[in-house]
């Protein structure tokens, strides 16, 4: 009798140490990428296919008593939670109960299109791409932020912002409309005011000098030039435009057949601003054209020297000059590269 409680005691202490490994011991595996997305409306048993899925955990059981003991599987909290590798099964679902998720960080440097904004935001959070072009595509989704389809892209002021991974649409939208907010308020307006133009029309210029220049030091200059232009009832030929209407972002050379390319942003065919930006344009590129300096300049042009930098002129028979010397330093280079290429 004597051996047989022995056995039995044995063996019971067997199971409460297995137990309590499984329970507390290092059991857990981190996924691939470290964090598990529990999508919103997931169910306890879509959480507890999904920890299987990504070999987190080997085997529901213990799991589930515990989620069940915690009352976990009542209260799932849809998430981006970051699992650490051999963290206990105690500890996993402590975590999962509480929702402590991690934050997803949105890095917004340059975007050129509104479809270019549903991908991120894709990429970003939980929220679906389809979902996300169809909100943007929608003006009356579109007016609690006071844009449209056409400006849409001016709540977008380029910078790193911190989310939860399960943020609407809607609210991404919010927060990214309240920086722009905080953005230009104060000095901002007051400064695109004082050039006669508003924030969004402000926006608008500085995303056709994103694509027009690297170079920091031209950016206030080309800006003068587009002042320049309007006030003059000029049209701004700004070649970007008409890769942006074309959605041909790789044309290297604008040829004429390019410029008859019918479209609203194509500053060929149209007098003045687009209806909205095509990039979303640094801070640095804002307030270079708010601090755009007062010039005579109506033209510009790059160098021949190819560094990247424009010449300017305030004359259309000066930049035929530096247009001309820009061509021929160009052909020669291409003839040059022509030369160097193996036959065939």
């Amino acid at each position: 009798m004597k051996k047989v409680f022995l056995i039995a005691l044995s063996i019971g202490l067997l199971l409460t140490t297995y137990t309590g490994w499984i329970l507390l011991g290092p059991t857990v595996s981190a996924p691939e990428k470290k964090y598990l997305y529990i999508k919103t409306g997931s169910t306890f048993e879509d959480v507890r296919l999904l920890l299987i899925e990504k070999k987190i955990i080997k085997d529901a059981f213990y799991f589930t008593q515990l989620s069940r003991f915690s009352k976990y599987n009542k209260n799932i909290k849809p998430g981006k939670y970051k699992i650490e590798n051999n963290s206990s099964l105690f500890q996993l679902v402590r975590l999962l109960r509480s929702g402590k998720q991690s934050a997803a960080r949105l890095v917004i440097n340059k975007l050129r299109t509104k479809e270019d904004l549903a991908s991120k935001l894709a990429a970003t959070f939980e929220i679906d791409s389809t979902e996300a072009i169809r909100f943007l595509l929608s003006n009356d989704s579109l007016a609690r932020y006071n844009v449209d389809t056409n400006t849409v892209m001016s709540i977008v002021i380029p910078n790193s912002y911190l989310f939860w991974w399960n943020t609407s649409i809607d609210k991404v939208l919010s927060k990214l409309k309240n920086q722009k907010d905080n953005f230009w308020d104060g000095e901002r307006t007051v400064k695109a005011k004082r050039l006669g133009f508003t924030p969004v029309e402000i926006y608008t210029m500085a995303s056709i000098i994103e694509e027009e220049t690297n170079m920091e030091e031209d950016k206030g200059k080309i800006a003068s030039v587009y002042i320049n232009r309007m006030r003059k009832g000029m049209k701004l030929e700004a070649d970007p435009t008409v890769k942006y209407s074309m959605r041909n972002f790789e044309l290297k050379r604008i040829l004429h057949g390019h410029l008859v390319f019918p479209s609203m942003h194509n500053t060929y065919q149209h007098t003045g601003l687009p209806p909205g930006p095509i990039c979303s344009p640094s801070m640095n590129t804002i307030d270079a054209v708010l601090n755009a300096p007062e010039t005579n300049y109506i033209f510009f042009v790059a160098k021949p020297d190819f560094s990247g930098y424009s010449n300017f002129a305030s004359t259309y028979e000066a930049h035929l000059q530096f247009a001309k010397a820009y061509q021929q330093a160009l052909d020669i280079l291409i003839n040059s590269r022509s030369k160097n290429q193996p036959n065939k």
